[in-house]
């Protein structure tokens, strides 16, 4: 059962969630708009897909390039210790050909921190640092939730993959 916008700001102010900095503003009718960070991971062409520069993204934006994966991350942190998260890209920014959370938009319970996005484009895009550029939907577990404190779950900034 996914959370309506009213029930998010609810369960936020009984801190059952977190969205930190939280801005009224944001919420939808099922979800809250999230801004993008100011850190951005810039692939490197060297053959290796888990090699990244990270930038800081000027005020004046930043240009990613078709069919390139970009690493970026939420400006807020969110999260939650009672419900399951979905983090997707919001239809405004996908009418402009950006694709958010490709593969990975399970958010577990228990994680609270800033995502790394998976960013790809379908033709040249400007990024600007705290653009809201996704959302995030809280769902209620069904059953006894186990926290997922692992993985990619203590990270703030960009992560690329661990796999090796």
């Amino acid at each position: 059962m996914i959370l309506t916008g009213t029930e998010i700001v609810k369960m936020r102010a009984e801190r059952r969630l977190l969205i930190e900095p939280f801005v009224t503003e944001h919420i939808n009718p099922n979800s809250y708009n999230y801004r993008l960070g100011p850190k951005l991971g810039v692939p490197v062409l060297d053959g290796d897909v888990r090699r990244f520069d990270y930038i800081e993204i000027p005020e004046d934006g930043f240009q990613i390039e078709p069919h390139t994966m970009y690493l970026g991350h939420t400006y807020e942190k969110l999260g939650s210790n009672t419900f399951a998260m979905r983090l997707i890209g919001r239809s405004s920014m996908g009418r402009l050909g950006l694709f958010l959370q490709v593969s990975a938009d399970l958010g577990h319970t228990g994680s609270a921190h800033q995502w790394t996005l998976e960013i790809v484009s379908a033709k040249p895009i400007i990024l600007y640092p705290l653009m809201r550029i996704g959302q995030i939907s809280f769902w209620q577990n069904m059953g006894t939730p186990e926290l997922y404190l692992a993985g990619y779950s203590a990270h703030n900034d960009p992560t690329a993959s661990k796999l090796a």
